[in-house]
C-alpha cells in the first residue's frame, strides 16, 4: 500500500502550473488558440520600397517566422496555418477554390514550417512564391470560405481562433460588387462562429483606404486600446511585428471562478497571471530508432502474485498511533477537498493592515467575465470603486481549483491607467496576493553592523540618484534561456551555428564610470579610510630594517593649504597619516592639544574653518 499522503501533489508545483505553466493539463481546460494567416499574393505584395527596403510580402514572412518561432517556444501547442489568395495555382482539401493556395495547414508549428517560410523569404522567396503559387484572380471570399472549412475540420477544443489579413490593396476586388458582397457575407458568418478577423494592412502608393472595403470585414476592436492599430498601415518591419504580436497574444485565464459576495450574489471573475517565471522546458524522451516521442504508462503489480493491480484494487495508507489505516481512494479525495472552487468574500480591511512582507509569490489579476453571469461586469466595477474610494481591501478565501488547498488573498484595487495617446496601460480590476500563514513568518537576527555615518549616506544618495533608470522587466532577458533556444534552433534548422546572444543583465561599466566621475574614489575614500581596518585588530608592529639595527626613515610629505581645504570639505580628511598631520600643523603653525589623530585632525579642521 502506498502513504495516502504521496497522493498529494507538491504544492509549489501546483501554483507554478497555476501561475500559467503551459501544461497538458491546462491545455484540456482551456482549450487550444488557433492563428490562420490569410497573406495577399498579388503583384503589389512583391514590389520592393524605396532605397532598397523589403517589400510587403517579405515583411509578411518575417512576421510569420517570428510568430511561429515564438509559438515554438512559448506555446507549441497552439495551431497555425498559412493560406495564401490571389495566386494563379490552386492547393486546398479537395481543389473546391481557385487561386487559393493553402500552404500550411492548421497544426502544431515546428522546425519544418519554419523552413518553409524562411524558403520564401528574400529574392530567392519571391521567385520561389511565382514558381509555386503564381500571382492571379482574387476572390477573398472564397479564400475566407476555404479557412472556415479549416477551422471545422479541427476536431480538437479550441479556445480562440483568428484570422489575419496581411495585404497592401484595400480594393482587393477592384471593384466588382458581386465579388465585394460575397466577401462580406462569408466575414460575417466567420465572425459569429467566433473567429476574430483582424487586418493587418501594409504601405501602398496613396494610402490605404480601410473605408472602401475592409471596415466591413475585420471584427471591431475587443477593448479601446487597440483603436489605433487599426488606422495607420505599417511601412516598417517592427511595427508590422509589434502589431501582429499585439494581436496573436490572447490573454488567457488561469481559471474562471465566481466572487461570492454573499448568499446568491455571485460574481463571475477570471484569474490571470501577471509574472510567470521563465524556464527551460523539460526533457522528451525519443525513440532511438524512429525519433518518435515515447509515452510512459504505469501498472502496479502485486509483489507477491506478480498480477496486475486495478485501480479499484489500490488502497492507501497512513500509520497513526502504530497503527495502519487504510483509506479507499474516494475517501482520499473527499479528505482533500476542503470547498468547491470559489473566491469567498470574509471582510474588508484597510490598506494599512497590508503590509509588504505579505507579498510571498507574484499577484494574479482578476477582472469580470460577463459571458459567464450577466451583470458582473457592472457589480464588479462598482466594488471596486467603492474599495478604491474607501482605501480598502477584500479578504477573501481563495480555491482556485478542484482539491486545491484554500488560501487567504488579499484584493487590492487598481484603477485604470491612459497614456498620452489615450491606450490603456493599466486595466482597472483587483491584484489577489497570497497572504502568507503564521508559520510562513519567521523571526530573524539580522548581523549587528556599523551604522554609517549622514556624510556617507548623503555621498551614496547621490550615486544612486545618478545610476537610476527606468525598470523595464522585458529588457533584460535571461542570457541562458536566451542561449538554449539559440542552440535548439541551430540544431532544428539545420544551422551552421547559433545565434549570438547579448548578456543583457552585465552592467555598462564604461557608462556608469561616465555617470558617476570621481564619486566612487570619494565614496572609497570616505568610508573606507586609510586607517579603516575591518577584523578591529591592531594594526601589526613594523620590523627593523635589517641593516642599521632601525627602522628606515621616510622623506617628509608635505601638504598645501588647498589640498587640506578640500579635504576637509570632502571629509576625507582622515585618509592622512599622522606624521603627515604632524608635518602639516607644524608647517602651518596650527597648536595641538595632543598628538592623537583625532585630535591633529580637529586641530586642522578648527584652524582652517577660523
Amino acid at each position: 500500500m502506498a502513504e495516502w499522503n504521496a497522493y498529494y501533489h507538491n504544492e509549489d508545483e501546483d501554483e507554478e502550473q497555476e501561475e500559467g505553466e503551459q501544461s497538458g493539463e491546462y491545455y484540456k481546460l482551456t482549450g487550444r488558440d488557433s492563428l490562420v494567416f490569410l497573406v495577399d499574393a498579388s503583384r503589389e505584395m512583391f514590389v520592393k520600397g524605396e532605397d532598397g527596403e523589403p517589400s510587403n510580402f517579405d515583411m509578411t514572412m518575417e512576421a510569420v517566422r517570428s510568430v511561429y518561432t515564438s509559438k515554438i517556444i512559448s506555446s507549441d501547442r497552439d495551431l497555425v496555418a498559412l493560406v495564401f489568395y490571389g495566386t494563379e495555382q490552386s492547393k486546398n482539401p479537395k481543389d473546391s477554390f481557385k487561386h487559393v493556395y493553402v500552404y500550411h495547414d492548421l497544426d502544431e508549428p515546428g522546425a519544418k514550417r519554419v523552413q518553409d517560410v524562411d524558403a520564401l523569404r528574400g529574392e530567392k522567396g519571391a521567385q520561389l512564391a511565382a514558381e509555386t503559387m503564381g500571382s492571379g484572380e482574387t476572390s477573398l471570399g472564397d479564400a475566407l470560405w476555404c479557412c472556415a472549412n479549416l477551422y471545422s475540420d479541427i476536431k480538437l477544443r479550441l479556445s480562440h481562433k483568428r484570422l489575419m489579413i496581411f495585404t497592401c490593396r484595400d480594393e482587393p476586388h477592384g471593384g466588382d460588387s458581386v465579388k465585394d458582397r460575397q466577401a462580406r457575407t462569408k466575414a460575417s458568418d466567420l465572425k459569429e462562429t467566433g473567429v476574430v478577423i483582424d487586418l493587418m494592412h501594409l504601405m501602398k502608393p496613396g494610402g490605404f483606404d480601410v473605408a472602401r472595403f475592409f471596415c466591413d470585414v475585420v471584427s471591431p476592436p475587443e477593448d479601446e486600446s487597440e483603436l489605433g492599430l487599426q488606422m495607420e498601415p505599417c511601412g516598417k518591419l517592427e511595427d508590422l511585428k509589434k502589431r501582429v504580436r499585439a494581436k496573436e497574444q490572447k490573454k488567457r485565464t488561469m481559471a474562471r471562478l465566481n466572487l461570492i459576495l454573499g448568499e446568491g450574489l455571485n460574481v463571475a471573475v477570471g484569474l490571470y497571471a501577471t509574472a510567470v517565471k521563465a524556464t527551460k522546458p523539460g526533457s522528451i524522451k525519443l525513440y532511438r530508432e524512429t525519433n518518435e516521442q515515447v509515452r510512459s504508462k504505469t501498472r502496479t503489480f502485486h509483489t507477491q502474485t506478480g498480477s496486475l493491480l486495478l485501480p479499484s484494487e489500490i488502497k492507501k495508507a497512513q500509520i497513526y498511533g502504530k497503527k495502519m489505516i487504510v483509506l479507499e481512494r474516494d475517501e482520499v479525495d473527499t479528505i482533500k477537498r476542503f470547498d468547491d472552487p470559489g473566491l469567498l468574500l470574509i471582510g474588508f480591511k484597510p490598506m494599512e493592515k497590508l503590509k509588504l512582507h505579505h507579498h510571498i509569490r507574484p499577484a494574479i489579476f482578476i477582472y469580470p467575465e460577463e459571458n459567464e453571469i450577466k451583470g458582473s461586469a457592472c457589480l464588479f466595477s462598482a466594488l471596486l470603486t467603492k474599495c478604491r474610494e474607501k482605501n480598502v481591501f477584500a479578504l477573501c478565501r481563495c480555491i482556485s481549483r478542484r482539491n486545491y488547498p484554500p488560501r487567504f488573498v488579499a484584493l487590492v484595487p487598481q484603477k485604470e491607467e491612459m497614456d498620452e495617446g489615450r491606450v490603456q496601460i493599466t486595466p482597472p480590476g483587483f491584484n489577489a496576493f497570497s497572504l502568507p500563514y503564521a508559520d510562513d513568518l519567521r523571526t530573524l537576527d539580522p548581523p549587528q553592523c556599523p551604522r554609517a555615518s549622514q556624510p556617507q549616506v548623503d555621498m551614496m544618495k547621490q550615486i544612486v540618484s545618478k545610476l537610476r533608470f527606468k525598470y523595464r522587466s522585458e529588457a533584460f532577458e535571461n542570457p541562458v534561456i536566451q542561449q538554449h533556444y539559440r542552440n535548439l534552433e541551430a540544431l532544428a534548422l539545420d544551422m551552421v551555428a547559433p545565434e549570438e546572444t547579448d548578456d543583457l543583465i552585465m552592467p555598462k561599466v564604461e557608462q556608469i564610470d561616465q555617470r558617476l566621475g570621481p564619486l566612487v574614489q570619494d565614496f572609497k575614500d570616505l568610508v573606507y579610510p586609510a586607517y579603516y581596518n575591518p577584523d578591529n585588530k591592531p594594526a601589526a608592529k613594523r620590523k627593523t630594517a635589517d641593516s642599521g639595527g632601525g627602522a628606515e626613515k621616510k622623506p617628509k610629505v608635505e601638504v598645501s593649504e588647498d589640498e587640506l581645504k578640500a579635504r576637509v570639505q570632502n571629509g576625507t580628511l582622515g585618509k592622512l597619516t599622522v606624521s603627515v598631520l604632524k608635518e602639516a600643523c607644524k608647517q602651518f603653525g596650527i597648536r595641538t592639544t595632543g598628538t592623537k589623530k583625532q585630535e591633529l585632525i580637529d586641530a586642522v579642521t578648527g584652524h582652517l574653518g577660523s
